[in-house]
Protein backbone atom coordinates (compact mmCIF):
# COMPACT_ATOMS: atom_id res chain seq x y z
CA UNK A 1 0.00 0.00 0.00
CA UNK A 2 2.19 3.27 -1.02
CA UNK A 3 0.99 6.72 -0.89
CA UNK A 4 -0.07 8.65 -4.10
CA UNK A 5 2.65 11.24 -5.24
CA UNK A 6 1.71 14.78 -5.60
CA UNK A 7 0.25 17.90 -3.60
CA UNK A 8 -2.50 17.09 -1.52
CA UNK A 9 -4.90 20.50 -1.54
CA UNK A 10 -5.17 22.12 1.92
CA UNK A 11 -8.44 20.96 3.81
CA UNK A 12 -10.62 23.34 5.40
CA UNK A 13 -12.70 22.28 8.44
CA UNK A 14 -11.10 18.88 9.20
CA UNK A 15 -11.62 18.80 13.01
CA UNK A 16 -15.23 19.75 12.09
CA UNK A 17 -15.35 16.64 9.98
CA UNK A 18 -16.97 13.37 11.69
CA UNK A 19 -15.02 10.31 11.69
CA UNK A 20 -16.26 8.82 8.79
CA UNK A 21 -15.44 11.79 6.72
CA UNK A 22 -12.17 12.24 8.11
CA UNK A 23 -11.23 8.64 6.95
CA UNK A 24 -13.12 9.11 3.93
CA UNK A 25 -10.48 12.35 2.84
CA UNK A 26 -7.50 10.79 4.30
CA UNK A 27 -8.01 7.34 1.98
CA UNK A 28 -8.20 9.34 -1.36
CA UNK A 29 -4.72 10.01 -0.67
CA UNK A 30 -3.85 6.40 -1.39
CA UNK A 31 -2.98 4.58 -4.44
CA UNK A 32 -5.46 2.14 -3.01
CA UNK A 33 -8.32 3.47 -1.14
CA UNK A 34 -10.55 0.72 0.46
CA UNK A 35 -7.45 -1.53 1.37
CA UNK A 36 -6.38 1.46 3.47
CA UNK A 37 -9.85 2.27 4.89
CA UNK A 38 -9.70 -1.77 5.41
CA UNK A 39 -6.44 -1.29 7.86
CA UNK A 40 -7.99 1.46 9.51
CA UNK A 41 -10.87 -0.04 10.45
CA UNK A 42 -9.14 -3.37 11.55
CA UNK A 43 -7.62 -1.72 14.26
CA UNK A 44 -10.49 -0.02 15.14
CA UNK A 45 -12.20 -1.10 18.69
CA UNK A 46 -14.81 -3.33 17.80
CA UNK A 47 -16.77 -2.08 20.94
CA UNK A 48 -18.32 1.54 19.66
CA UNK A 49 -18.36 2.56 23.83
CA UNK A 50 -14.77 1.83 23.95
CA UNK A 51 -13.40 3.04 20.93
CA UNK A 52 -15.34 6.51 21.51
CA UNK A 53 -13.48 6.37 24.89
CA UNK A 54 -10.35 6.21 22.74
CA UNK A 55 -11.08 8.74 20.02
CA UNK A 56 -11.70 11.23 23.21
CA UNK A 57 -8.56 11.18 24.39
CA UNK A 58 -6.86 13.18 21.21
CA UNK A 59 -8.32 15.23 18.33
CA UNK A 60 -8.89 14.44 14.63
CA UNK A 61 -8.79 10.62 15.51
CA UNK A 62 -8.84 7.82 13.09
CA UNK A 63 -8.28 4.63 14.57
CA UNK A 64 -5.60 3.02 17.27
CA UNK A 65 -2.06 2.65 17.14
CA UNK A 66 -1.30 -0.75 19.11
CA UNK A 67 1.67 -1.15 21.07
CA UNK A 68 2.36 -4.65 22.47
CA UNK A 69 1.97 -5.12 26.16
CA UNK A 70 4.16 -7.34 28.33
CA UNK A 71 4.91 -8.17 31.74
CA UNK A 72 8.52 -8.56 33.77
CA UNK A 73 7.38 -10.94 36.58
CA UNK A 74 8.94 -12.05 39.83
CA UNK A 75 10.12 -8.01 40.91
CA UNK A 76 11.03 -7.62 44.17
CA UNK A 77 11.15 -4.49 45.51
CA UNK A 78 11.45 -3.88 48.90
CA UNK A 79 10.87 -7.59 50.07
CA UNK A 80 7.10 -7.28 48.07
CA UNK A 81 7.10 -9.34 44.92
CA UNK A 82 5.63 -7.34 41.90
CA UNK A 83 4.58 -8.55 38.14
CA UNK A 84 4.76 -5.51 36.25
CA UNK A 85 3.41 -4.22 32.50
CA UNK A 86 5.75 -2.91 29.89
CA UNK A 87 4.27 -1.22 27.05
CA UNK A 88 6.95 -1.08 24.13
CA UNK A 89 7.54 -2.23 20.89
CA UNK A 90 11.32 -2.59 21.22
CA UNK A 91 12.70 -6.71 20.74
CA UNK A 92 14.45 -7.70 24.07
CA UNK A 93 13.20 -5.22 26.61
CA UNK A 94 10.85 -6.99 28.37
CA UNK A 95 13.00 -10.19 28.31
CA UNK A 96 16.04 -8.31 29.78
CA UNK A 97 13.87 -6.86 32.57
CA UNK A 98 12.47 -10.16 33.78
CA UNK A 99 16.22 -11.73 33.48
CA UNK A 100 17.52 -9.21 35.92
CA UNK A 101 14.19 -9.43 37.98
CA UNK A 102 15.01 -13.25 38.55
CA UNK A 103 18.68 -12.53 38.88
CA UNK A 104 18.29 -10.28 41.64
CA UNK A 105 15.19 -11.95 43.29
CA UNK A 106 17.70 -14.87 44.73
CA UNK A 107 20.00 -11.91 45.90
CA UNK A 108 17.23 -9.96 48.28
CA UNK A 109 16.10 -7.90 45.16
CA UNK A 110 15.89 -4.59 44.87
CA UNK A 111 15.38 -1.85 47.55
CA UNK A 112 13.99 1.62 46.22
CA UNK A 113 13.14 5.11 48.23
CA UNK A 114 11.43 8.57 47.45
CA UNK A 115 14.37 11.05 47.74
CA UNK A 116 12.27 14.31 47.44
CA UNK A 117 8.45 14.91 45.63
CA UNK A 118 8.53 18.75 45.15
CA UNK A 119 7.34 19.86 41.41
CA UNK A 120 8.13 23.32 39.77
CA UNK A 121 6.05 25.85 37.92
CA UNK A 122 6.93 29.52 37.07
CA UNK A 123 5.15 32.47 35.75
CA UNK A 124 8.20 34.41 33.51
CA UNK A 125 7.48 38.44 33.68
CA UNK A 126 9.39 41.02 32.20
CA UNK A 127 9.99 44.43 34.54
CA UNK A 128 11.83 47.33 33.50
CA UNK A 129 11.87 49.04 37.24
CA UNK A 130 13.63 49.38 39.71
CA UNK A 131 14.53 45.58 41.16
CA UNK A 132 14.85 46.50 44.52
CA UNK A 133 11.15 47.82 44.38
CA UNK A 134 9.86 45.14 42.78
CA UNK A 135 10.95 42.58 45.58
CA UNK A 136 9.69 45.12 48.22
CA UNK A 137 6.46 44.74 46.23
CA UNK A 138 6.19 40.95 45.98
CA UNK A 139 7.18 40.92 49.90
CA UNK A 140 3.76 43.28 50.79
CA UNK A 141 1.52 41.14 48.51
CA UNK A 142 2.57 37.36 48.92
CA UNK A 143 -0.06 36.46 51.13
CA UNK A 144 -2.42 38.04 48.75
CA UNK A 145 -1.02 36.09 46.15
CA UNK A 146 -1.42 33.00 47.30
CA UNK A 147 -4.76 33.50 48.95
CA UNK A 148 -5.70 34.04 45.01
CA UNK A 149 -5.36 30.57 44.62
CA UNK A 150 -6.91 29.41 47.56
CA UNK A 151 -10.23 27.79 45.69
CA UNK A 152 -8.03 25.95 43.21
CA UNK A 153 -5.84 24.41 46.11
CA UNK A 154 -8.44 23.86 48.51
CA UNK A 155 -8.71 19.93 47.57
CA UNK A 156 -5.09 19.52 47.24
CA UNK A 157 -4.73 21.20 50.58
CA UNK A 158 -7.12 18.62 51.82
CA UNK A 159 -5.15 15.44 50.85
CA UNK A 160 -2.14 16.90 52.19
CA UNK A 161 -0.44 18.79 49.20
CA UNK A 162 -0.71 22.28 47.37
CA UNK A 163 1.66 25.23 47.18
CA UNK A 164 4.71 24.81 49.39
CA UNK A 165 6.90 27.77 48.76
CA UNK A 166 6.91 31.11 46.52
CA UNK A 167 9.31 33.54 45.25
CA UNK A 168 10.37 35.90 43.17
CA UNK A 169 13.74 35.13 41.53
CA UNK A 170 15.58 38.22 39.39
CA UNK A 171 16.87 36.78 35.96
CA UNK A 172 18.17 40.34 35.07
CA UNK A 173 21.37 39.04 34.39
CA UNK A 174 20.07 36.31 31.98
CA UNK A 175 17.98 38.41 29.96
CA UNK A 176 17.12 42.09 30.06
CA UNK A 177 14.09 42.84 32.68
CA UNK A 178 13.47 39.15 33.41
CA UNK A 179 12.37 38.11 36.51
CA UNK A 180 9.85 34.70 37.71
CA UNK A 181 7.46 33.83 39.96
CA UNK A 182 9.02 30.82 41.26
CA UNK A 183 6.31 28.04 42.66
CA UNK A 184 6.94 24.76 44.49
CA UNK A 185 3.95 22.49 44.79
CA UNK A 186 3.31 18.72 46.31
CA UNK A 187 0.62 17.24 44.23
CA UNK A 188 0.22 14.03 46.20
CA UNK A 189 -0.55 10.95 44.26
CA UNK A 190 -1.30 13.68 40.95
CA UNK A 191 0.98 14.00 38.48
CA UNK A 192 -0.35 17.53 38.70
CA UNK A 193 0.09 19.33 35.42
CA UNK A 194 -3.40 20.82 35.51
CA UNK A 195 -3.54 21.80 38.90
CA UNK A 196 -0.19 23.76 38.49
CA UNK A 197 -0.79 25.61 35.51
CA UNK A 198 -3.87 26.61 37.06
CA UNK A 199 -2.46 28.04 40.13
CA UNK A 200 0.48 29.95 38.09
CA UNK A 201 -2.22 31.48 35.90
CA UNK A 202 -4.26 32.26 38.70
CA UNK A 203 -0.62 33.97 40.27
CA UNK A 204 -0.17 35.72 36.72
CA UNK A 205 -3.91 37.38 36.71
CA UNK A 206 -3.82 38.48 40.42
CA UNK A 207 0.08 39.87 39.85
CA UNK A 208 -1.44 41.74 36.99
CA UNK A 209 -4.18 43.11 38.93
CA UNK A 210 -1.98 44.31 41.72
CA UNK A 211 0.40 45.97 39.75
CA UNK A 212 -2.18 48.14 38.16
CA UNK A 213 -3.25 49.17 41.31
CA UNK A 214 0.13 50.11 42.54
CA UNK A 215 1.40 51.38 39.20
CA UNK A 216 2.76 54.53 41.38
CA UNK A 217 4.34 52.89 43.61
CA UNK A 218 6.42 50.42 40.44
CA UNK A 219 7.59 53.73 39.10
CA UNK A 220 6.41 51.96 35.58
CA UNK A 221 4.15 52.60 33.02
CA UNK A 222 4.53 49.52 31.79
CA UNK A 223 4.43 48.06 35.04
CA UNK A 224 4.42 44.09 34.65
CA UNK A 225 3.99 42.58 31.20
CA UNK A 226 3.57 38.93 32.02
CA UNK A 227 5.06 36.12 28.73
CA UNK A 228 3.78 33.22 30.32
CA UNK A 229 2.91 30.72 33.23
CA UNK A 230 3.76 27.21 32.71
CA UNK A 231 4.92 24.32 34.84
CA UNK A 232 8.70 22.87 34.63
CA UNK A 233 9.60 19.00 33.57
CA UNK A 234 12.41 20.19 35.20
CA UNK A 235 12.30 18.47 38.41
CA UNK A 236 15.73 17.56 40.19
CA UNK A 237 13.74 17.41 43.57
CA UNK A 238 11.10 14.91 42.80
CA UNK A 239 14.13 12.21 43.31
CA UNK A 240 13.70 8.20 43.34
CA UNK A 241 16.60 5.79 43.99
CA UNK A 242 16.58 2.22 43.32
CA UNK A 243 19.01 -0.43 44.37
CA UNK A 244 20.88 -3.71 44.55
CA UNK A 245 23.73 -4.88 46.46
CA UNK A 246 25.45 -8.10 46.68
CA UNK A 247 28.60 -10.05 47.79
CA UNK A 248 30.87 -9.59 45.04
CA UNK A 249 32.39 -13.14 45.10
CA UNK A 250 28.27 -14.94 45.23
CA UNK A 251 27.07 -13.12 41.74
CA UNK A 252 27.54 -15.88 39.63
CA UNK A 253 28.87 -19.58 39.87
CA UNK A 254 32.35 -18.79 41.27
CA UNK A 255 34.44 -16.59 43.08
CA UNK A 256 37.06 -15.69 39.91
CA UNK A 257 34.12 -15.48 37.48
CA UNK A 258 32.31 -13.16 39.98
CA UNK A 259 34.79 -10.91 40.63
CA UNK A 260 35.76 -10.47 36.60
CA UNK A 261 32.36 -9.81 35.98
CA UNK A 262 32.04 -7.23 39.00
CA UNK A 263 35.00 -5.22 37.87
CA UNK A 264 33.98 -4.57 34.36
CA UNK A 265 30.50 -4.20 35.15
CA UNK A 266 31.49 -1.14 37.62
CA UNK A 267 33.92 -0.09 34.63
CA UNK A 268 31.05 -0.18 32.22
CA UNK A 269 29.42 2.20 34.25
CA UNK A 270 32.07 4.88 35.16
CA UNK A 271 32.77 4.80 31.35
CA UNK A 272 28.86 5.98 30.95
CA UNK A 273 30.19 8.47 34.07
CA UNK A 274 32.59 10.07 31.64
CA UNK A 275 32.09 9.72 28.11
CA UNK A 276 28.79 11.14 26.92
CA UNK A 277 28.98 9.16 23.88
CA UNK A 278 28.11 5.55 25.97
CA UNK A 279 26.21 8.04 28.30
CA UNK A 280 23.61 8.89 25.99
CA UNK A 281 23.32 5.21 24.83
CA UNK A 282 23.44 3.74 28.22
CA UNK A 283 20.76 5.94 29.96
CA UNK A 284 18.92 5.43 26.48
CA UNK A 285 18.79 1.72 27.96
CA UNK A 286 17.36 3.11 31.26
CA UNK A 287 14.67 4.58 29.15
CA UNK A 288 13.53 1.22 27.57
CA UNK A 289 12.72 0.33 31.19
CA UNK A 290 11.47 3.54 32.62
CA UNK A 291 9.30 4.69 29.26
CA UNK A 292 7.53 1.25 29.22
CA UNK A 293 6.08 1.17 32.65
CA UNK A 294 5.58 5.22 32.10
CA UNK A 295 3.25 4.41 28.93
CA UNK A 296 1.60 1.21 30.08
CA UNK A 297 0.67 3.16 33.91
CA UNK A 298 -0.91 6.22 31.57
CA UNK A 299 1.79 8.80 32.78
CA UNK A 300 3.64 11.20 30.33
CA UNK A 301 6.40 9.55 28.88
CA UNK A 302 8.12 12.34 27.06
CA UNK A 303 7.61 14.76 30.37
CA UNK A 304 9.52 11.98 32.32
CA UNK A 305 12.55 11.79 29.53
CA UNK A 306 12.93 15.46 29.25
CA UNK A 307 13.19 15.61 33.41
CA UNK A 308 15.61 12.60 33.13
CA UNK A 309 17.66 13.51 30.32
CA UNK A 310 17.88 17.18 31.88
CA UNK A 311 18.89 15.80 35.41
CA UNK A 312 21.80 13.27 33.41
CA UNK A 313 23.13 16.86 32.36
CA UNK A 314 23.22 18.87 35.56
CA UNK A 315 26.89 18.59 36.07
CA UNK A 316 27.44 20.48 33.11
CA UNK A 317 28.03 17.37 31.18
CA UNK A 318 25.88 14.38 30.22
CA UNK A 319 26.39 11.25 32.47
CA UNK A 320 25.17 8.14 33.73
CA UNK A 321 22.11 8.04 35.66
CA UNK A 322 23.14 4.98 37.37
CA UNK A 323 26.37 4.00 39.79
CA UNK A 324 28.21 1.00 40.36
CA UNK A 325 31.08 0.44 43.14
CA UNK A 326 32.80 -2.39 45.25
CA UNK A 327 33.27 -1.79 48.54
CA UNK A 328 34.57 -4.15 51.43
CA UNK A 329 33.63 -7.05 49.21
CA UNK A 330 30.65 -6.06 48.63
CA UNK A 331 29.05 -5.24 44.80
CA UNK A 332 26.85 -1.98 45.05
CA UNK A 333 24.50 -0.56 41.49
CA UNK A 334 22.05 1.83 42.00
CA UNK A 335 20.04 4.61 39.90
CA UNK A 336 18.51 7.98 41.09
CA UNK A 337 16.57 10.06 38.84
CA UNK A 338 13.65 12.03 38.80
CA UNK A 339 9.97 11.21 38.08
CA UNK A 340 7.21 13.51 38.23
CA UNK A 341 4.03 11.11 37.76
CA UNK A 342 0.77 10.44 39.41
CA UNK A 343 -1.82 7.49 39.66
CA UNK A 344 -5.16 9.67 39.80
CA UNK A 345 -5.76 12.11 37.08
CA UNK A 346 -5.35 12.05 33.89
CA UNK A 347 -5.52 8.57 32.03
CA UNK A 348 -4.93 7.10 34.79
CA UNK A 349 -8.72 6.45 35.53
CA UNK A 350 -9.66 6.43 31.44
CA UNK A 351 -8.19 4.10 29.78
CA UNK A 352 -9.33 0.78 30.72
CA UNK A 353 -5.63 -1.05 29.84
CA UNK A 354 -4.20 1.49 32.44
CA UNK A 355 -6.46 0.72 34.83
CA UNK A 356 -5.70 -2.84 34.33
CA UNK A 357 -2.18 -2.41 34.65
CA UNK A 358 -2.43 -0.25 37.90
CA UNK A 359 -4.14 -3.36 39.43
CA UNK A 360 -1.70 -6.06 38.08
CA UNK A 361 0.48 -3.45 40.32
CA UNK A 362 -1.24 -3.31 43.46
CA UNK A 363 -2.52 -0.25 42.55
CA UNK A 364 0.06 1.82 44.02
CA UNK A 365 0.18 5.65 45.20
CA UNK A 366 2.42 8.01 43.18
CA UNK A 367 5.62 7.25 45.61
CA UNK A 368 5.15 3.83 45.28
CA UNK A 369 5.03 3.87 41.29
CA UNK A 370 8.00 6.19 41.19
CA UNK A 371 9.83 3.13 43.14
CA UNK A 372 8.51 0.65 40.55
CA UNK A 373 9.34 2.42 37.58
CA UNK A 374 12.67 3.32 38.97
CA UNK A 375 13.24 -0.58 39.22
CA UNK A 376 12.13 -0.86 36.01
CA UNK A 377 14.99 1.08 34.92
CA UNK A 378 17.60 -0.40 36.97
CA UNK A 379 16.67 -3.68 36.13
CA UNK A 380 16.91 -3.39 32.14
CA UNK A 381 20.42 -1.13 33.02
CA UNK A 382 21.54 -4.15 34.76
CA UNK A 383 21.07 -6.43 32.38
CA UNK A 384 22.22 -4.45 29.09
CA UNK A 385 25.79 -3.65 31.27
CA UNK A 386 25.27 -7.53 32.07
CA UNK A 387 25.05 -8.26 28.33
CA UNK A 388 27.67 -5.79 27.24
CA UNK A 389 30.38 -7.18 29.23
CA UNK A 390 29.66 -10.83 29.27
CA UNK A 391 28.14 -11.95 25.88
CA UNK A 392 27.65 -9.28 23.90
CA UNK A 393 24.46 -6.96 23.17
CA UNK A 394 23.79 -8.42 19.82
CA UNK A 395 23.54 -12.24 21.30
CA UNK A 396 20.45 -11.91 23.14
CA UNK A 397 19.05 -8.59 20.98
CA UNK A 398 19.21 -10.62 17.47
CA UNK A 399 17.66 -13.89 19.01
CA UNK A 400 14.95 -11.90 20.01
CA UNK A 401 14.85 -9.73 16.83
CA UNK A 402 14.45 -12.72 14.40
CA UNK A 403 10.57 -13.17 15.08
CA UNK A 404 10.45 -9.47 13.65
CA UNK A 405 12.83 -10.51 10.81
CA UNK A 406 10.36 -13.73 9.96
CA UNK A 407 7.56 -11.62 9.86
CA UNK A 408 8.72 -9.21 8.19
CA UNK A 409 9.10 -11.81 5.41
CA UNK A 410 5.81 -13.62 6.36
CA UNK A 411 7.20 -16.62 7.34
CA UNK A 412 4.41 -19.52 7.53
CA UNK A 413 4.60 -21.18 10.83
CA UNK A 414 6.61 -23.96 9.37
CA UNK A 415 9.30 -21.92 8.21
CA UNK A 416 9.50 -20.45 11.73
CA UNK A 417 9.99 -23.53 13.43
CA UNK A 418 12.46 -24.60 10.91
CA UNK A 419 14.46 -21.15 11.15
CA UNK A 420 14.36 -20.71 14.94
CA UNK A 421 15.59 -23.89 15.61
CA UNK A 422 18.59 -23.54 13.19
CA UNK A 423 19.45 -20.16 14.74
CA UNK A 424 20.06 -21.69 18.25
CA UNK A 425 23.34 -22.62 17.05
CA UNK A 426 24.19 -19.93 14.47
CA UNK A 427 24.68 -16.58 14.75
CA UNK A 428 21.30 -14.28 14.02
CA UNK A 429 21.93 -11.53 11.57
CA UNK A 430 19.61 -10.07 9.08
CA UNK A 431 21.07 -11.69 6.15
CA UNK A 432 21.57 -14.73 7.65
CA UNK A 433 17.95 -14.96 8.02
CA UNK A 434 17.07 -14.31 4.48
CA UNK A 435 19.27 -16.80 3.12
CA UNK A 436 17.89 -19.69 5.31
CA UNK A 437 14.86 -18.71 4.58
CA UNK A 438 15.53 -17.83 0.33
CA UNK A 439 17.10 -22.16 0.52
CA UNK A 440 14.27 -23.28 2.57
CA UNK A 441 11.56 -22.08 -0.15
CA UNK A 442 13.68 -23.01 -3.22
CA UNK A 443 13.45 -26.29 -2.07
Amino acid sequence: MSNQKGQKALVSGFSKKTKVERIAWISEQFNNSQQATALLETYTHPDTKRQSLHDDFIENAITNFYLPLGVAPNVIINGKTLTIPMAIEESSVVAAAANAAKFWATKGGFQARILGTEKVGQVHFIFDGNPNTLQTFFSTHKTILLQSTDSITKNMRARGGGITSLKLLDKTTLLDGYFQLDVRFDTKDSMGANFINSCLEQLAKTLLELAAQYADFLENEKAIEVVMSILSNHVPNCLVEASVSYPVAELLTNVAESELFAEKFVQAVLIAEVEPYRAVTHNKGIMNGIDAVVIASGNDFRAVAAGVHAYAASSGQYRSLSKAEIKDGIFHFSLTLPLAIGTVGGLTKLHPMVQWCHELMGLPNAEELMQIIAVAGLAQNFAAVKSLVTTGIQRGHMKMHLLNILNQFEATPDEKEIVLKHFKKHTVSHHAVVEVLEKLRSK
